[in-house]
């Protein structure tokens, strides 16, 4: 029969870590359901938030052939930022994705219609943490409404919590987030700082967003939430307790493990070293620093004695914008300290963008010095390496508390350290300088508390037995 195969329509956030996880879970679904296909629609970046990383891998996509999945890219929104905008705010962001439902609207008409590059009825949409708004389009076929939730399962209980403390209990969320207490958030055993609340709640701005997302959030049919029971038993326990939300699954941990392309000397210098010696820093795909806070780390991994890989990248060019990614130094030595290249030569390795998950992989590798983003998170459990945490932006505090205090399962450098992605206030001059001291201590601990390393590598043994065949407790569901 031709309508044997049901069409999901998925819809990823136009960043590399959404896309990425977006289409990971996508494989595995086609995979344990032949009468099962996958249409992504890819949303391309405004055109101020271009990064170089998510428009390769954009145009990677189409070059790829996975049986049952096919990629179509939605056109060019006519939304784009005015001329002269140094910073995408996140209000800019909301209607950027909501001007694409028109375009989702007749895209999938198409594929009902027959005269789309698709096949199969039109079973549902399943669609990113932050594109909720399509739950309009999918309402206007009669289909029902999945999220991917690309965070923690933590984070989800927090962002529905504000919701709730808002809309409920009249709470002024902005004047809490400025305080300097402790609340009780569901879906954590202990007491969260309002320190480590994400940026979006302090401003109105930004907490609009979060309520916005929020309500849609309890619209759905259900939340797929890229984590596993194990991690976070205590968060799911919550959720489930709640009957004003949807049914949440754990699908996770959903990684792309494969091995990227490597400096062979790299390698070959890794492969030298012997098992858990080596300090490995990272901050993802917009993660970087400006010159003073460089010559802070470099002086507290010196000063540490252990030997280290350092993915170093350069801010963009104007400090004050968001607008682009951070790209590699063509001479790292003109931010570090003098000498410190020639210094190291034999501790370490300063390179530009890094192949995390062949690193985190690699047996030397004993410590992961991490902007605290939940892929990077969920990746040095998988490899059993603990975390050292420096967050952010976006939740990326909150991930850092989860793992130090909550869980237990990485050391502290940073808690709250901020770059908020959106703010005007996301000023390199207002920006708290961690010291080499404070560095240098937090690699020390990384590296020489065993305690912390046994309970890593017990969750990484979990962390794989989660994704092993049966445990995708949403086969059938559509």
């Amino acid at each position: 029969m031709a309508n044997s195969v049901a069409n999901l329509i998925f819809i990823p956030t136009p960043g590399v870590g959404h896309i990425m996880s977006t289409i990971e879970i996508a494989k595995i679904l086609v995979n344990r359901d032949q009468n099962l296909s996958i249409t992504v629609l890819i949303i391309k970046p405004p055109s101020l938030n271009s990064s170089s990383a998510i428009t390769s891998y954009i145009e990677s996509l189409a070059k790829n052939i996975i049986n049952r999945i096919s990629f179509i890219e939605l056109p060019q929104s006519e939304i784009l930022p005015q001329t002269g905008d140094s910073k995408l705010s996140i209000l800019f962001f909301k209607e950027f994705i909501k001007s694409h439902c028109k375009y989702v609207k007749n895209i999938v008409a198409d594929l009902i219609s027959g005269s789309g590059s698709g096949s199969g009825r039109v079973a549902g949409f399943v669609v990113d943490m932050f594109c909720t708004c399509m739950i309009d389009v999918a309402n206007e076929f009669n289909v029902p409404t999945y999220v991917f939730f690309t965070s923690n399962a933590t984070y989800l209980g927090f962002t529905l919590y504000i919701q709730t403390l808002h809309d409920v209990q009249k709470q002024d969320v902005i004047e809490l987030s400025h305080s300097n207490t402790e609340i009780q958030v569901p879906g954590f055993v202990k007491p969260v700082p309002t320190k480590v609340f994400p940026a979006v709640t302090n401003t109105q701005d930004g907490l609009e967003f979060l309520l916005w997302d929020a309500r849609r959030l309890r619209d759905v049919k259900a939340i797929m939430v890229n984590t596993y029971f194990e991690l976070e038993t205590h968060a799911f326990e919550s959720l489930s307790a709640d009957k004003t939300v949807p049914s949440v699954y754990p699908v996770g941990p959903i990684l792309n493990l494969e091995n990227s392309a490597t400096d062979d000397d790299l390698i070959t210098w890794l492969d030298s070293q012997p098992p858990s010696s080596v300090v490995f820093l990272c901050f993802g795909s917009m993660g970087s620093f400006d010159e003073v806070q460089v010559k802070e780390i470099a002086r507290g991994l010196e000063q540490s004695g252990y030997c280290f890989v350092w993915s170093l990248r350069r801010p963009p060019s104007d400090q004050a914008s968001t607008a682009k990614s951070p790209s590699d130094y063509e001479d790292p030595s003109v931010v570090l300290p003098e000498g410190f290249l020639e210094r190291t030569a034999e501790q370490g390795k300063v390179i530009g963008w890094a192949p995390q998950v062949t690193l985190l992989g690699h047996q030397a590798v004993g410590g992961f010095m991490s902007h605290c983003g939940w892929n990077s998170l969920l990746e040095s459990l998988w490899f059993g390496v603990p975390s050292a945490t420096w967050p952010i932006y976006a939740e990326q505090q909150m991930n850092a508390f989860d793992m130090v205090v909550e869980l237990g399962l990485a050391v502290e450098i940073t808690l709250d350290y901020k770059q908020d992605l959106f703010s005007a206030s996301a000023d390199w001059n207002n920006t708290v300088i961690v010291t080499a001291e404070e560095i240098e201590s937090g690699i020390r601990r990384l590296m020489e508390d065993n305690e912390i390393r046994t309970k890593v590598k017990e969750m990484s043994a979990k962390s794989r037995a989660a994704v092993t065949e049966g445990r995708f407790i949403l086969h059938g569901y559509w």
